[in-house]
Parts: C-alpha cells; sequence; structure tokens
C-alpha cells in the first residue's frame, strides 16, 4: 500500500491539535480548579474563522490580523484555547491589581490565576507540537477573532495555535 505525503500530514496535523488540546486541558491549574476550554477546528469552519480574522484587520486597518488570517488559512488545524473567569479567592493575592478577590469580581476584573492558567496551558499544548515536529505559533489575533464569533461561549480569553506541517514554517519569516 502506497501512503502519499499529502495525505499522511493532513492525518498527522489532525492528531497533532488532538493532542495539544489534550495537554492544554490536563496542564496545572492554579487551586486546582478546571476553567479551561478547547476547540479544534478543520475545513470550512477553520476558514470561516480566518475569513473573521480578515474582516477584522481590514476593517480595523490592523496588518497583524490579515497577515494571521493567511497564516490561519494555510494551516490544517487551530486549536482554540481559552478560560472563563472566576476568581479564585486566593487570601491576600492582589496579582490583579484589586486589592482582593470580591474587589476584582466588583470591578470587571480579570483574575491572574485564570490569566496564567491559560499561558500554562497554552504552553503545554505548543510543546506537542514541537514535541512532534510541527509547525506552530501561539496568536492572540485568531483567539479574539473566536471570542468575538462566539466559538468558545464562555470563555473571557483565549488564544489560538494554528498547526501545519511543512518544509519551512510558514509562522515564521513573515511580513
Amino acid at each position: 500500500m502506497k501512503y502519499e505525503t499529502q495525505h499522511l500530514e493532513g492525518e498527522e496535523v489532525l492528531a497533532i491539535a488532538r493532542a495539544a488540546a489534550v495537554a492544554a486541558r490536563t496542564a496545572p491549574k492554579a487551586r486546582g480548579i478546571d476553567d479551561i476550554l478547547t476547540l479544534v477546528l478543520t475545513g470550512a469552519e477553520k476558514d470561516r474563522l480566518a475569513d473573521e480574522v480578515l474582516r477584522i484587520g481590514e476593517e480595523k486597518g490592523i496588518g497583524i490580523f490579515v497577515r494571521d488570517s493567511k497564516n490561519l488559512r494555510g494551516a490544517g488545524a487551530v486549536l482554540l484555547v481559552g478560560v472563563r473567569n472566576k476568581v479564585r479567592e486566593v487570601p491576600n493575592c492582589g496579582y490583579c491589581g484589586y486589592p482582593d478577590c470580591t474587589a476584582n469580581a466588583r470591578a470587571g476584573g480579570v483574575c491572574a490565576m485564570c490569566v496564567t492558567d491559560l499561558g500554562i496551558a497554552v504552553g503545554s499544548a505548543a510543546s506537542v507540537a514541537a514535541d512532534r515536529r510541527a509547525d506552530t505559533r501561539v496568536m492572540f489575533t485568531i483567539g479574539k477573532a473566536a471570542l468575538g464569533m462566539g466559538l468558545l461561549p464562555d470563555a473571557a480569553a483565549a488564544f489560538a495555535l494554528p498547526f501545519t506541517i511543512a518544509g519551512k514554517n510558514p509562522f515564521f519569516d513573515r511580513k
């Protein structure tokens, strides 16, 4: 039996996105509270997200959104990693800039522990791509567009990791 490279690469990109989603979900979390959300998109759903990233870039005149929409369109899959914003009730923390969790919640602030958990989850997901020798890059632009589209309805913040397998990483040396 013959296996064409393009077919194998397409299968592997999805397998990597799945494994990265698992790594994000199982990453350590502050106080053991799991508020991480993940979603993998391919095909037409991924391309609709790329359209939204492009729309934002063109409408607001932000070139990095236009650039990243092209990167997303060329990717085989994208992992969205988001976090719910629920204060963790850590005594005397103040990392969010408010005196305590009650003040943060009243002001509509973002809990620093939630954002930290998001960063750890994204790092865990990116490590899977590195271990599997796939190309990826963490992109806030795609995460922002995904939030605007309601793809992660409970998320307060999100990042995206598009995945591809190529002879040259398309996510670097960009203009």
